[in-house]
């Protein structure tokens, strides 16, 4: 058995789901502190390319966007249940819509001028310029582009009128009934990261019951970690084995073909390709074979949705 790894940082939304998703499962885990902006040599050793925030680590399994890292903790451990079983796909597709449109209309409030002044108030000059060239490069090339401030201003009191209207119902507590599941921590790493300074904390808190979930969710914590270093971490992956292929069968609805030499790559922003040897293709995960010189032999893992495969 191998550690669970999650390379983050604090400051990261999608960092902040993960590690929710972590206390709420009670696991224990081990925590490695990535670079908030390119490069990260470290991360990407193992992950060939994949820069994105957060990566989670077993072994020499590499598991790239929140989205499978949830079900990599469902496999892990059942109970409690992030995808309560009748409502698996209502839970998906919310999260999905939290994790696409809910997200690009809070970072859009965050990074508001006002509010990343008091975010980078702390912080030298020339860190907030390295900041602001990285998230551009982030979102270059991809399928999305930055909404616009007025516009995410606008939408934003219906967005949160719904979410308020669903959780003020005195049947459940939650988005999907009387226990938490992935609904909930999508939608709640969003809000999360509004609530960082008072200029777009009032986002949230002008909305009661939304505001009681949410604290509810926060509550969970993060589970047991301990610190490691990104060194450890590679050690880590170069002496352990990669883990059994999924006991499920190869479906590749375009043609390519186990041991392909193929590129994986995220089709919203964050596009940097990922190459590697394609080894599975199942109903909800991509594998890649990777070989690196710190890192050893690697299985990196991606979703299916959001992502495309392309011929090398």
């Amino acid at each position: 058995m191998h550690d669970l790894i999650l390379h983050h940082y604090p400051t990261s939304p999608f960092a902040e789901k993960a590690r929710l998703l972590l206390g709420f499962k009670q696991l224990s885990w081990r925590s490695v502190t990535i670079p908030p902006v390119m490069p990260k040599p470290d991360l990407t050793a193992l992950t060939g390319g994949y820069r994105r925030t957060p990566v989670l680590q077993v072994g020499a399994d590499i598991y790239c966007d929140t989205a499978l890292i949830a079900r990599r903790l469902e496999a892990e451990k059942a109970t409690p249940a992030l995808f309560p079983e009748g409502r698996e796909f209502v839970a998906a597709a919310l999260a999905q819509w939290a994790d696409s449109v809910l997200f690009l209309h809070a970072v859009s409030l965050v990074f508001q001028p006002e509010s990343m002044a008091l975010r980078f108030a702390q912080v030298p000059r020339e860190f907030v310029q390295i900041f602001s060239k990285d998230r551009a490069q982030l979102f270059s090339g991809g399928s999305v582009a930055a909404i616009p401030l007025e516009q995410a201003r606008s939408h934003w009191p219906v967005l949160m009128a719904r979410l308020q209207q669903q959780l003020a119902r005195e049947d459940d507590e939650f988005l999907l009934g009387g226990a938490p599941c992935i609904a909930d921590f999508a939608v709640a790493h969003c809000l999360w990261f509004l609530k960082a300074t008072p200029v777009t904390a009032p986002l949230v808190e002008d909305y009661p019951d939304v505001a009681a979930w949410l604290g509810k969710l926060l509550g969970v914590g993060h589970g047991s970690h301990s610190e490691l270093s990104a060194e450890e971490a590679l050690t880590i992956a170069r002496e352990a084995t990669p883990a059994a292929l999924p006991d499920e069968a190869f479906s590749e609805p375009n043609g390519f073909q186990v041991g392909q030499q193929v590129a994986i790559c995220a089709v919203d922003y964050g596009t940097d390709p990922v190459e590697g040897e394609l080894l599975f293709a199942g109903i909800e995960e991509l594998i890649l074979r990777r070989e690196d010189e710190r890192a050893g032999v690697v299985h990196v893992h991606f979703p299916r949705i959001g992502y495309r495969i392309e011929a090398r």
